[in-house]
């Protein structure tokens, strides 16, 4: 039986950044959700006491029965130990694997039904790597838990939305990374999942180009007419509306027209233009999961951390957008 308020996880991400100021912050906030956070106890309480805040007040749950008593005052967390939990400021590999296994204890909440979505706080790449473990993102990572052949990264501010045919990858390694096949999964789970998660039965898909002006006719490349249009092409007979390719520096003006979702080819073709129409309150989305999952929009933010200056608008919004994203599939 579903719970009455949608049932959000809040993983805190990496202890050193901010995480922890911004999760604080969700205990002063009147919200329809009931909220746990995925955290260190002992990490929340520093956190607090450097701010100058008064301790939290810890309502620590199990993590075989989360939410059994939601309605409960306080912060309820279900609690991990991080090996060093004072790295403030400065990420210790040596906590890479708390954090991670805590973000595979939560999914599988979500995936058994026992928490309705995830919201996840920003982490620190380079430490995980520095600890050995191989790491690209939250996106891959989530998509290596649930199976998911094929994740879709997707930035949401108000009614603008960015897709990704790429995610973290080296610019040189984008056009070898773009095929017929890729792009047509991608626009395959668009089609799908924002019907799915967003009530809309046949989004407009506009789809960029790789290139300058969309390879100008193949005089700046070849990607855009050999694989890209045929692709589109390909969408279009299976009855999705997809078009272009766009080219990029067009693709967000009024010209384009109506449009529900950019899909933009490489990471910083899409993202710098949503973070600039809404930094601090556009929210990451990851598609093609069985779980809901929504993220932040920023870094860690290390030089911040402890300061007071950390703005949690970005995780309340990724909270506002999984509970919108729950009521809708009920």
């Amino acid at each position: 039986m579903l719970s009455v308020r949608p049932r959000l996880l809040v993983n805190v991400g990496e202890p050193a950044g901010i995480g922890p100021d911004i999760c604080l912050a969700i205990a002063k906030r009147q919200a329809a959700t009931a909220v746990a956070l995925v955290a260190d106890p002992a990490v929340l309480a520093a956190r607090a006491a450097t701010l100058g805040e008064p301790a939290p007040d810890f309502r620590i749950l199990d993590w075989q029965q989360p939410f059994a008593s939601d309605a409960e005052p306080g912060v309820a967390v279900l609690p991990i130990t991080f090996p060093s939990p004072d790295s403030l400021g400065v990420p210790d590999p040596a906590n890479a694997s708390t954090l991670l296994d805590g973000l595979r204890r939560a999914n599988e909440l979500v995936r058994r039904g026992a928490a309705d979505a995830l919201v996840t706080a920003p982490v620190q790449k380079s430490a995980i790597l520095d600890a050995g473990i191989a790491f690209s993102g939250h996106t891959e990572y989530l998509a290596e838990l649930n199976a998911a052949t094929r994740p879709v990264m997707m930035l949401v501010s108000g009614g603008l939305r960015v897709a990704l045919a790429t995610t973290h990858l080296p610019l040189r390694a984008v056009p070898d990374a773009i095929t017929e096949q890729s792009l047509a999964t991608v626009i395959d789970v668009l089609q799908s999942d924002l019907g799915r998660r967003y009530g809309l039965e046949r989004p407009r898909i506009a789809v960029c180009g790789l290139n300058p002006h969309a390879g100008e006719g193949g005089h700046l490349g070849h990607e855009d007419d050999r694989i890209i249009a045929p692709a589109i092409a390909a969408a279009q007979s299976r009855g999705i509306d997809a078009f272009g390719p766009v080219p990029a520096d067009t693709a967000f003006t009024p010209a384009v027209g109506h449009i529900d979702v950019v899909l933009a080819m490489y990471h910083d073709q899409g993202l710098p233009v949503i973070k600039h129409a809404g930094f601090g309150s556009a929210v990451n989305v990851t598609l093609g999961l069985p779980v809901i999952r929504t993220s932040v929009d920023h870094g860690t933010a290390l030089t911040l951390a402890g300061t007071g200056d950390a703005d949690p608008a970005s995780l309340f919004a990724a909270m506002d957008e999984a509970a919108k994203l729950v009521l809708h599939a009920r």
